[in-house]
């Protein structure tokens, strides 16, 4: 990994020292990285940030103390002109655009908590760009692709109806594989055919479901999921997942990734495939079949709709590609 030499930072400056003196007093008193770090955490947490994003604020803010601290610099000495030092060594050792602008986002809200104390006047990452990111367009199977994977998968024991049920959920709701996992047994409502989910930030959503995965989710509630649930024997409670492992417990997301990776290597479909992959497909085919942006930006959880127009470049592209295949003067 590449190293960078205090030749290469800008020293701090006196619009970070007059920031450090807010609310200080003496420079001997101020808490460590860890302190703050600490307190950034805690404030995520009451503010319901789901566990996995809070994990990746604070590694995103755990490696620039580590970065700073080997300068011997404090959250209050870093300047807008050393945080963007910061994002270049970053770009440097290779992270991509999309990764970079994550870790900024971090840094900001690091910040803003730390001004939202009283510790600093005004959030130096407020003016430090994000690198804009490259466009990514995700892999999206067609139809006949996905109805390859889905069919293709045995009906000849519990793991198999499981699996099934599990995908037909991913294709036909749009559903993250970490909602997948976390759904219970009491967010169903088959007779609405809907589904209650658990999405990012834990916001809740009632996304519907077509016929074919309400179906595999009968064979399995009937014919698999009690034989997985006798598996378990330890004498703890009842498990209320959905979605249970041979030994009877809550999956895991790599579990559903793994699973998955089976079925498409049996249907011939090619590597790559991901549930992030059927939830692309789900909206896209969605977005295809004539569905209105914003029911497609509810169904998937956005918060944003700019999340939900990544669609409507595939399909952009898609016809794009109709047209200079097709049109005499393409």
């Amino acid at each position: 990994m590449k190293n960078l030499s205090t030749e290469h930072l800008p020293c701090p400056g006196a619009e970070s020292r007059k920031q450090a003196a807010v609310g200080q007093g003496n420079a001997d008193k101020k808490p460590t990285w860890s302190a703050h770090l600490g307190a950034f955490d805690t404030h995520l947490k009451v503010r319901g940030m789901a566990e996995k994003t809070r994990t990746a604020y604070g590694t995103d803010i755990a490696q620039l103390a580590d970065w700073a601290a080997a300068h011997d610099f404090s959250p209050f000495d870093l300047d807008a002109r050393m945080l963007r030092r910061y994002a270049s060594v970053m770009s440097e050792r290779g992270l991509s655009k999309s990764s970079v602008a994550r870790k900024i986002a971090s840094i900001r809200a690091f910040y803003r908590h730390l001004v939202q104390r009283g510790l600093l006047e005004a959030n130096p990452a407020d003016l430090v760009a994000s690198p804009k990111k490259d466009h990514y367009l995700p892999r999206v199977l067609k139809p006949a692709e996905a109805a390859g994977v889905l069919d293709g998968i045995p009906s000849s024991g519990p793991l198999e109806l499981r699996d099934r049920a599990i995908f037909e959920v991913a294709y036909g709701a749009g559903l993250r594989a970490e909602e997948l996992v976390n759904l219970d047994l009491t967010d169903l409502d088959p007779d609405a055919e809907e589904m209650r989910v658990t999405g990012k930030g834990s916001r809740t959503r009632v996304v519907p479901a077509g016929e074919p995965a309400w179906q595999a989710i009968e064979r399995y509630l009937d014919r698999a999921r009690p034989k997985l649930a006798a598996t378990s024997d330890d004498g703890r409670r009842a498990e209320p997942a959905l979605f249970l492992s041979k030994n009877g417990r809550r999956l895991s997301t790599s579990d559903v990734r793994r699973r998955l990776k089976v079925s498409t290597q049996r249907s011939g479909t090619g590597p790559g495939v991901t549930p992030h992959t059927l939830r692309h497909s789900f909206a896209t085919h969605l977005l295809e079949g004539g569905a209105d942006l914003r029911a497609i930006q509810e169904m998937l959880g956005h918060a944003s709709i700019s999340t939900t127009q990544t669609y409507t470049r595939i399909e952009s592209g898609r016809l794009r590609r109709a047209y200079a295949n097709a049109h005499p003067r393409a």
